[in-house]
């Protein structure tokens, strides 16, 4: 038995020495090449523009630099993850076919050029003497601008003529009627903001031609053959003519699932090997250039009211929800969702009127991100529970009992929840673990500055509770898959050991370790004797993205299967016995325009946390004592590696909540840097963390498995608030709870 052992990650030595490659680690030394070249893209640094002159001729005459790409050199200059509406290049004309227009920069950090040279100092002084001069367009700033009437439109192109391009409804029950009958009705506006990713390892990357004459890139990412499918679309060639490859990652959490220096380096690779130059080129981002130039946690705006009776059942849900886009899709259809089905909460709702818009402005695209709209929905939803916990008296676990989700529970899209519901269970493990009915402790001194004693005459403490739920796997529809191919190796009587072929990626969070540990179990043999080989185009099929908490229970499905067929090759007589499996869940369903009954997910994964905090009435500083995070994941596979999952979502969610504050106004980051931007140190954090593992397993999941990396990010900062709410009387509708906005609404 492997399952539920904390095994040590086969590439933890690598990572702790740093004998791990990660894709800025790809040197021409470490890669053994003879020689290596350097490219630098160029953002257009211009928020709403038209280009009309764009000169290259002065980088080109740069010592070492070889050539400059433009939109001239993109055979086909559009991608997107879900849509195609972003130039690869902007440029005043361009020789490829194209469906969006690309002499348009709609970001700052849009790209203008690519610059190729022997060194990565020819490659920045090429950069900095690209001429190109601009017709400034009006800036479409935020949700606001978007909205106005007569807006200008940021993509007129597309065939919804407004900037509010992506619509979801839910229509359930008699709305007004049960507004009408309602004892209590809670309302409530909230602004939601950015968040950075913040990964370790910025964007990095190297291309070449391969000995089969592939252009293959070297990165970091989440999803290899999406990456694949962007870039051949982009060349204009079959996919079998591109590979790609992930080294180790450092991190991405959602950030890395979008396009970033894999098109522009295959397209500077591309150029190499016409020029009969075959050696690799790389590509690495300064930390500015990565917290500019990718997407982050959509910011956005949700209005809401609640109608409820005096006993606190939930009569109806009305809400109205706003993400900013940014400047291009990226995923903003896919967040969307998540958002609209979470807004309500994880509660019996049976009457409901939603209404859910992506709007473009020219921001920073927002993206996937931990949770993919599934916080800014639970930070409503679950504010919206607890003010109605307040307006009538019943304590904030017990009104949640009353009218949460359970077995057979019809949800929110009319259909009935997917089978394995647990959040009953979820909420009394987490109620009982944090004492919830005993009393709170006394305050303890918080020293605010260090100039400062420290003092309780004016800390209160507070305790908040939240809980929510998260489909696992991809949503709506889209055709979610994964494929592993398993070789049994032995002699005639029975196998010694097994190859694992597969494509899913490791970005940090133990997959890789999961995966041979799910194939040990399916074969009977030892972790020892799996070897595996993962992240390569060339080597797997599709595994789908390392995302929507859907890897593990996917690609375990697909060892299963493929482990399945390895045996029955075995016992007819094949050595080595190959099996090969495409896992294909149950079916979803895009949600209906009009409200109509869907199946929008086939599972969920279910989270419930309990905060206590104290807060400085006068300063506005908190300190977090105590985090209580229950959680359901089927069936435990890594145990070390899930309770690690679940603290490092608990501390993202921290500097969410608490410190994480992304400054963009009229298109353009302000804090650009790490030093400006205040992700939680060491002593930030909160003082204790306690993670109650449930095992109900999951009736689909391999060996039970549930999703569950997302889960324990998203309820957090309503239960911060709550917390707030206990210890100052002060409803916070806006966050991250910074304590110049805590001082501010305490004043």
């Amino acid at each position: 038995m492997t399952l539920g052992n904390s095994q040590i990650k086969p590439d933890a030595h690598g990572k702790v020495t740093g004998a791990a490659l990660y894709a800025g680690d790809l040197t021409a030394e470490r890669l053994g090449t003879q020689g290596m070249l350097h490219a630098k893209v160029v953002f257009t640094n211009q928020v709403h523009a038209r280009v009309t002159l764009l000169d290259v001729s002065a980088a080109e005459a740069v010592e070492g630099v070889l050539f400059v790409l433009t939109a001239d050199d993109v055979p086909v200059n559009e991608y997107g993850l879900t849509k195609f509406d972003q130039p690869v290049l902007i440029g005043p004309t361009s020789s490829g076919r194209s469906i969006v227009p690309h002499d348009v920069s709609r970001w700052e950090a849009d790209h203008l050029a690519v610059v190729v040279a022997e060194s990565a100092e020819a490659a920045t002084l090429g950069a900095q003497q690209i001429v190109s001069d601009w017709e400034q367009l009006d800036i479409v700033a935020d949700i606001d601008a978007a909205l106005a009437p007569g807006a200008p439109l940021v993509h007129p192109e597309d065939e919804v003529a407004s900037n509010a391009y992506a619509h979801l409804v839910i229509r359930k029950g008699d709305v007004d009627a049960a507004f009408a009958a309602a004892d209590v009705i809670v309302e409530g506006t909230y602004e939601l903001p950015y968040q950075e990713h913040a990964f370790l390892q910025t964007e990095a990357g190297v291309a070449y031609t391969d000995g089969e004459g592939r252009v293959t890139v070297e990165t970091a990412g989440q999803w290899t053959h999406e990456d694949q499918e962007q870039i051949a679309h982009a060349l204009g060639v079959n996919a079998d003519e591109v590979r790609v490859i992930y080294r180790a990652i450092g991190g991405a959490f959602g950030g890395k699932e979008d396009m970033s220096v894999q098109i522009v380096l295959a397209l500077a690779a591309k150029r190499l090997a016409e020029l009969d130059d075959h050696r690799p080129v790389r590509m690495e981002w300064s930390r500015e250039e990565s917290i500019v130039g990718h997407h982050k946690r959509h910011r956005g705006r949700i209005t809401t009211r609640w109608a409820a009776t005096a006993d606190g059942h939930i009569l109806g849900v009305e809400s109205n929800n706003y993400l900013d886009a940014g400047a291009y899709n990226y995923t903003s259809n896919k967040v969307l969702g998540n958002l609209h089905l979470t807004v309500s909460g994880p509660y019996e709702i049976e009457n409901a009127r939603v209404d859910s818009w992506a709007v473009y402005t020219n921001a920073v695209p927002g993206g996937a991100f931990r949770g993919f709209g599934g916080p800014q929905g639970t930070f409503a939803a679950e504010m919206q529970m607890n003010k109605l916990a307040a307006a009538t008296g019943i304590d904030p676990v017990e009104i949640r009992r009353r009218n949460l989700l359970r077995e057979g529970s019809i949800g929110i899209t009319s259909t009935e929840m997917p089978a394995g519901v647990s959040l009953p269970q979820v909420v009394d493990a987490c109620a009982e673990a944090a004492e919830w009915t005993h009393p709170k402790p006394p305050p303890v001194p918080i020293a605010s500055f260090a100039s400062l004693p420290s003092t309780t005459d004016r800390v209160r403490r507070g305790r908040g509770f939240a809980c929510t739920y998260k489909n696992v796997g991809f949503s709506f529809g889209f055709p979610e898959r994964s494929e592993a191919r398993l070789v049994l190796h032995g002699d005639n009587d029975q196998p010694t050991s097994a190859e694992v072929f597969l494509a899913g990626a490791d970005v940090g969070q133990g997959a890789h370790t999961a995966f041979v540990q799910m194939a040990a179990e399916a074969t009977g043999l030892a972790f020892e004797d799996i070897t595996a080989t993962f992240s390569d185009t060339a080597t797997s099929g599709d595994s789908g993205s390392a995302s929507a908490s859907r890897l593990s229970f996917m690609t375990g499905n697909a060892i299963l299967g493929a482990a399945e067929e390895a045996e029955k090759a075995w016992r007819e007589g094949a050595r080595p016995a190959v099996g090969e499996f495409r896992y294909v869940p149950p079916p979803t369903e895009p949600l209906d325009p009009e409200g109509a009954p869907t199946t929008p997910n086939f599972a969920y994964g279910y989270v419930a946390e309990a905060v206590d905090l104290s807060v400085d009435l006068d300063t506005g500083h908190v300190v977090v004592h105590d985090v209580v995070c229950a959680i359901d994941v089927g069936r435990i596979i890594n145990r070390a590696l899930v309770v690690g999952q679940v603290e490092g979502a608990v501390i993202q969610a921290h500097g969410y909540a608490l410190s994480e504050n992304l400054q963009v106004e009229e298109g353009r980051v302000l804090n650009p840097r790490l030093s400006g931007y205040l992700i939680p140190g060491i002593g930030d954090i909160p003082e204790q963390v306690r993670t109650i593992l449930l095992e109900i397993p999951d009736p689909v999941g391999p060996f039970g498995v549930r999703g569950m990396a997302e889960m324990p990010l998203m309820p957090y900062a309503p239960a911060v608030a709550a917390a707030l709410f206990d210890a100052t009387g002060v409803w916070f509708d806006e966050f991250p709870f910074t304590p110049g906005r805590l001082a501010a609404g305490l004043g």
